[in-house]
């Protein structure tokens, strides 16, 4: 039976004038100790709340964006199961958007500790080079984001979203 309490999320892969991708540090307490994985920034949907109206939210909660270029346009769409991707859910459903912005430096409408709360503890740009050739210990997601990342850079939104 497939899983039927999936939550669903939106997560904006920004772009900057120089293809950089922002991505936050989530800093996630476990048993054998924190693992440290770099992801889109966004987070969960709110009964009655549209994708795109949750998009914005996010963004303006989680890095301090408040205007787009253009509209944001689906790229990925990415579905995890297991009770650890979204506590009190059978797995989660990630709705990635394409959003191209100028350079800014991140700093969300949300306080440290409510950043802190959601176990963000950090973000940075990155450029494609860069996650290509990282070699650390940290993860990314999704986690060979290099391969979806290139394509989105390289031919812009899909058709449709990508499932990954």
């Amino acid at each position: 039976m497939p899983p039927v309490n999936l939550r669903h999320s939106v997560r904006a892969v920004l772009l900057d004038e120089d293809d950089r991708v922002l991505l936050c540090r989530h800093a996630i307490p476990g048993p054998a100790g924190t693992t440290v994985v770099w992801a889109a920034p966004g987070g969960g949907v709110e009964p009655g709340e549209t994708r795109l109206a949750a998009l914005h939210r996010e963004l303006r909660e989680e890095v301090g964006l408040t205007a787009f270029d253009a509209e944001p346009l689906p790229a990925w769409r990415q579905e995890a199961v297991g009770p650890e991707y979204a506590p009190g859910h059978d797995g989660v459903v990630n709705d990635y958007y394409l959003v191209r912005t100028r350079s800014f430096t991140p700093r969300g409408a949300m306080s440290a500790d409510e950043l802190a709360a959601e176990h963000i503890s950090g973000h940075r740009w990155w450029s494609l080079a860069e996650v290509v050739g990282y070699r650390g210990t940290d993860l990314f997601s999704p986690r060979d984001l290099a391969t979806p990342l290139a394509a989105l850079i390289a031919d812009g939104a899909p058709a449709g979203p990508i499932a990954l």
